[in-house]
This record gives C-alpha cells, structure tokens and sequence, in this order.
C-alpha cells in the first residue's frame, strides 16, 4: 500500500451518539496499487490517532468502538477505536466483497 494523504488537524468526533467539538487528530491514508501503479478503488487503510484526553468524562472509548470523526475539510470518516490511547483504524476491502463499493 502506498501512502497517499496525511491530515492533522482539529476535528469533531461522534461517539455513541454524542457529539465532541475540538479534538485533535492525525490521520494517514494508504491505497492500494496495481503493478501499473494505478489505485485499486476501496483497497485502502487508514491509521492515526485521535486525542482522547479531550473526551468528556461522560463517554468513554472501549477497544473496538466505533467513532465517527469530522475532518477540518469536511469529511467524515468512520472509524475503529482500537486502543486506549487513541489510535484508530479503518480498512476498505475494495469491490467485487460487497455491494457497498
């Protein structure tokens, strides 16, 4: 996989429903490439971290929740809390798996 974008910044995060305004995140997106070096579309990855401190003490993040995080730009990615530290993860599996892609 080839890395394609980083981001970091400042976003919004969804968690059980309830909204959480200034978190900070980094996020870094992989894509998947034929030998032609064209991308294989929905085989990606996307990793980073999420700044857990800011989360109110009301909700909390077990391993393996899933969290909606608003980018600066606008974008919404869902996503997979795997760790208590607040690192993320989430994987695409490309077309011709599923009728989503």
């Amino acid at each position: 996989m080839k890395l394609v974008e980083e981001s970091e910044g400042t976003g919004r995060l969804t968690v059980a429903g309830q909204a959480v305004e200034a978190v900070p995140y980094a996020i870094r997106r992989y894509q998947a490439m034929t030998t032609g070096g064209l991308p294989v579309p929905g085989l990606h990855r996307i990793e980073g971290r999420v700044g857990v401190g800011a989360l109110p003490a009301a909700i909390t993040l077990a391993a393996e929740c899933q969290i909606r995080l608003e980018l600066e730009d606008g974008r919404s990615l869902a996503l997979t809390v795997i760790d208590a530290d607040g690192q993320v993860l989430a994987e695409g599996h490309g077309p011709g798996r599923c009728g989503c892609c």
